[in-house]
C-alpha cells in the first residue's frame, strides 16, 4: 500500500500570500518558541535550583558563624573556668586543714612572744561556717610597745597560712610607752564536702548487696 506523498507547496503558497509583516512575525515566533521552551523547561528550573542552593548556602554560612561564636565563647568560658579552678586551688592551699589549726594558733602566739609582747588573752571563738571553708576567730589582747605590735602583725602576715586581723584597737597605758592592743585574728580551715544522704544510702545498699 502506497503512502500518500506529502507536499509542502500549499504551505509555501500560503506563506507567499502573507504580507511581509506576517512573515516576519512567523519567523520571530519560530525563533522564540524554542528559546522560550528551553528557558521554561531547562533554564528556569536550573535558576530556581541555583536560588535554593544560594539560600541554603547563606543559611549554612549563618549557622557556621553562629557555631564560631559559640566556639569562641566556649573557649573563653573554658579559660575562665581553668583560671577559677587555679584560684580555688591556690585558696585551698592557703587554708589549713583541721589538723593544722593547733600548730597555726601556736605559731601566732610564738610570733607575739618572739617580738616581746605579753599575752593577756588568747581565746579561740566558735567556728563560722562558709561555703567550702570555716572561719576560726581568735580574740587576742596583748601589751607592748607600738613597734613590737607592728612586728607581731608583720610576722602574722608572713605565716604560710591566711590570717586576717580584724577589730583592731590600741589603748595607751598610763605612765608607760606600752599599748594594750585588742584584735580578732581570723584564720581559716578547709571544710571537706560531706557526702549527701542519697550517696550514703546508695553506698549502704551497695555494701549490703555485696554480702
Amino acid at each position: 500500500m502506497k503512502l500518500p506523498e506529502l507536499s509542502l507547496e500549499p504551505f509555501f503558497e500560503k506563506i507567499s500570500g502573507l504580507t511581509s509583516t506576517h512573515r516576519i512575525l512567523i519567523c520571530v515566533a519560530a525563533y522564540l518558541l524554542p528559546v522560550l521552551a528551553w528557558g521554561y523547561f531547562s533554564a528556569y528550573p536550573q535558576y530556581v535550583h541555583i536560588q535554593e542552593l544560594g539560600e541554603e548556602a547563606a543559611k549554612l554560612e549563618k549557622e557556621v558563624e553562629t557555631a564560631r561564636g559559640l566556639a569562641k565563647q566556649y573557649n573563653r568560658f573554658k579559660k575562665e573556668m581553668a583560671e577559677a579552678e587555679d584560684e580555688f586551688k591556690l585558696a585551698r592551699a592557703a587554708l589549713p586543714d583541721k589538723q593544722e589549726i593547733p600548730s597555726l594558733l601556736t605559731g601566732i602566739t610564738w610570733s607575739g612572744h618572739q617580738v616581746g609582747l605579753e599575752f593577756l588573752l588568747f581565746e579561740p571563738k566558735p567556728e563560722i561556717a562558709r561555703d567550702f571553708y570555716a572561719e576560726i576567730p581568735v580574740s587576742i589582747t596583748v601589751t607592748g610597745e607600738y613597734h613590737r605590735v607592728a612586728m607581731f602583725f608583720d610576722h602574722i602576715s608572713n605565716l604560710n597560712r591566711i590570717v586576717n586581723i580584724r577589730d583592731l584597737r590600741m589603748l595607751p597605758q598610763q605612765d608607760s610607752a606600752r599599748l594594750t592592743t585588742t584584735c580578732t585574728a581570723v584564720t581559716y580551715k578547709f571544710v571537706e564536702e560531706k557526702a549527701q544522704p542519697d550517696q550514703k544510702a546508695g553506698k549502704a545498699k551497695k555494701s549490703g548487696g555485696e554480702k
